[in-house]
């Protein structure tokens, strides 16, 4: 019998939020292991070169890196390849791509587009996340400036959305392509789900989610997946 799967993770990490949604989904006995946010490199070097999380490690020793491979990983390894296998691949692997380019991008804009939601955020995540007693109040404070007025404002400005409108109008196309299911998979989520799960699960924690509970089908399809986490 080989070692206990690990997952190397951020807890405000989108990337690492769409493994986890796997994880639970398959009640995996994963043990999440956080890295500390301001030295991620340094955390995750047994891995390669790779310096970002999520990593995981199977119970083989196998380090995979990226987050959609590592979805397909778990699939394949764990499941079956079942959510791959689950309607047409070519579909998929669009929507995967779609998923991965829009919802990812949108997230920051989200959590960073104004210098108020900024400052609460980067202060939440000083909280969750594993930082030293500095590195925490550095983050906090040195932190959300960073990420709204170089990273965030540019993303607004360049859609010229808000991020409100940004995030439904994403949601609109995504629950559009359901052809009338309650999932992109049909019946029963597929790996598309996952992914698009996870990038939204990943703003939950945080105030903003408020923003996106009056999309009516987003939030059915949100809570529909949290539906089949196991345990939920």
């Amino acid at each position: 019998m080989g070692q206990q799967p690990t997952l190397h993770l951020l807890y405000s990490c989108p990337f690492c939020w769409k493994v986890r949604g796997l994880t639970e989904h398959l009640g995996m006995d994963v043990r999440y292991v956080p890295v500390n946010g301001m030295r991620i490199r340094k955390d995750v070097a047994f891995a390669g070169d790779w310096g970002k999380v999520p990593v995981f490690t199977d119970e083989h020793g196998q380090h995979v890196v990226d987050s959609t491979p590592i979805l397909r990983h778990i699939d394949a390894n764990y499941n079956g390849g079942k959510l791959a296998a689950r309607g047409d691949a070519a579909r998929q692997d669009t929507w995967m791509t779609w998923v991965d380019t829009h919802m990812s991008k949108a997230t920051v804009p989200m959590l960073y587009g104004r210098l108020g939601s900024a400052l609460k955020t980067t202060t939440r995540i000083s909280k969750i996340e594993k930082f030293g007693f500095f590195s925490k109040h550095l983050y906090a404070w040195a932190g959300f400036p960073v990420m709204w007025g170089i990273i965030a404002r540019k993303r607004v400005k360049k859609d010229g959305r808000t991020p409100k409108k940004l995030w439904h109008d994403l949601l609109s196309e995504f629950t559009n392509a359901f052809e009338g299911q309650p999932f992109f998979g049909g019946e029963q989520p597929d790996l598309v789900d996952f992914a698009a799960f996870g990038y939204m699960r990943s703003i939950s924690p945080f105030p903003q989610f408020d923003q996106l509970r009056d999309h009516d089908a987003g939030m059915t399809w949100y809570e529909g997946m949290v539906g089949t986490l196991h345990g939920a």
